[in-house]
């Protein structure tokens, strides 16, 4: 995807996350010079396999695993400390030494334990309305941030404003647990240990990204921008409220980094050939259990954040092209082509009924979402691995031709097919 003009290139989530973005980003990062995350936190997990080891990264960004490529956290983000720096400790320890090419934003906005708290406890008092997040005090911080009243990565260098800061966001915290009936009390002084024992380390590695990422640019560098979850689940745009707690989508991308719309060059969509989705909400193409059970067995369809079992269906072309429209996706990659190879067909949702008339775009109403009916196109399955296949006409015919649907149904090329979990098990359509 680089070169072309192109010297900026965001990878978006075009479902309900999940995707395989990590995968891409790590094959992708190959040709970067930075790569940057620029929203979401430790709610998400990037898997990537390099050889015969995995690494399930949260918050540190994919392209970290090859040497030499310069990373950064944006402003965009809501960084857990503590669990960052265990995580990188854990790269450490698998012979991976990263800390002094990771950059984080002095804006960034940080998840503190009474965020978590308040998660949990929130998520409790919604009973059957919960929304199922991950519990990662995630919307909870987010929540801080736009009533300005959240902790940066820059305050931790200001002793006397981060105690301050501490001691009333614990006592807010405090103030809101036992409103939620919560036994839970944050203990402000030991907060503040906490963060003042994080804070050489964290400052260390605090900058100001987006002068950081313009300057690569202008040097000719190339930079790759990374989001979490996926553009159903974008606070304004998904399946609201259950979505996440920031904006996943492709605009989110200038401003959760700090550099111009104008210095996007191209966003490459990922999707899965058929599509998942976890916690609860819409999912109109979801499969009845036992099928459902199925695909995800042979997807090893579980959260990696969480080890939640996700929810599965078919491909839904509706979702994609209303994803496509929001980002101004430019080409797709497919995961997870190999996942279908034992099916004996295949199905592609390509638009709702509703009423008894046929509908093409994704509705914003959730009661209208619990209405619509999805009409399907069935295709025969191909009953061939396609997991050694690196390139397109190595593909069973009926892969191609599953392929070739796709793009039509989304008015999209599809530039990379992932065929399995490996570095090497992925198409570039150009080559």
């Amino acid at each position: 995807m680089f070169g072309d003009g192109v010297r900026c290139l965001v990878v978006v989530g075009s479902q309900w996350g999940d995707e395989g973005k990590g995968k891409i980003v790590d094959v992708l990062a190959k040709d970067a010079d930075w790569i940057a995350r620029y929203q979401g936190g430790a709610n998400a997990g990037h898997t990537v396999r390099v050889g015969e080891d995995e690494f399930i990264l949260h918050q540190i960004p994919s392209g970290v695993l090859y040497p030499g490529k310069r990373c950064a956290l944006g402003n965009g983000m809501v960084l857990d400390p503590v669990t960052f720096f265990q995580e990188i400790d854990e790269l450490k320890a698998r012979g991976h030494e990263v800390e002094d090419r990771i950059l984080v934003s002095f804006r960034i906005q940080l998840v503190l334990s009474y965020h978590k708290l308040l998660d949990r406890a929130q998520e409790e008092s919604r009973g059957k309305g919960a929304i199922g997040t991950t519990g990662r005090g995630i919307g909870c911080a987010y929540e801080d941030k736009v009533a300005r009243v959240g902790v940066r990565a820059v305050d931790l260098a200001v002793p006397d404003r981060l105690r301050e800061l501490v001691e009333s966001g614990a006592a807010r915290a405090n103030d809101k647990l036992r409103a939620l009936g919560s036994q839970a009390e944050v203990d402000a002084a030991a907060l503040y240990d906490e963060l003042s024992a994080l804070a050489p380390r964290l400052s260390a590695r605090a900058c100001d990204v987006g002068l950081a990422l313009r300057k690569a640019l202008d040097r000719g560098d190339k930079v790759l921008l990374e989001g979490a979850q996926g553009a159903m689940l974008d606070v304004d745009h998904g399946t609201y409220p259950f979505v996440t707690s920031s904006n996943t989508t492709a605009g989110a991308a200038a401003t959760g980094v700090g550099l111009g719309p104008t210095a996007l060059d191209a966003v490459l969509g990922v999707v899965k050939a058929y599509t998942t989705r976890v916690g609860s909400g819409p999912l109109p193409t979801e499969l009845p259990e036992e099928e459902a059970a199925r695909l995800r067995e042979l997807g090893a369809e579980y959260g990696a954040t969480t080890g939640r079992p996700r929810r599965t269906g078919w491909f839904d072309a509706a979702v994609v092209r209303y994803a496509a429209r929001l980002n101004g996706v430019t080409a797709l990659a497919v995961s997870k082509l190999d996942v279908l190879d034992p099916l004996p067909e295949v199905k592609l949702g390509v638009g709702y009924r509703l009423n008894g008339e046929e509908v093409e775009e994704f509705p914003a109403d959730l009661s209208t979402l619990a209405r619509i009916e999805p009409l399907y196109e069935t295709m025969p399955g191909w009953g061939t691995p396609s997991s050694e296949a690196r390139r397109l006409e190595e593909l069973p015919a009926g892969a191609r031709a599953y392929l070739d649907r796709i793009a039509e149904l989304t008015g999209l090329p599809i530039r990379y097919v992932s065929v399995g979990t490996r570095r090497q098990q992925i198409i570039d359509a150009q080559d």
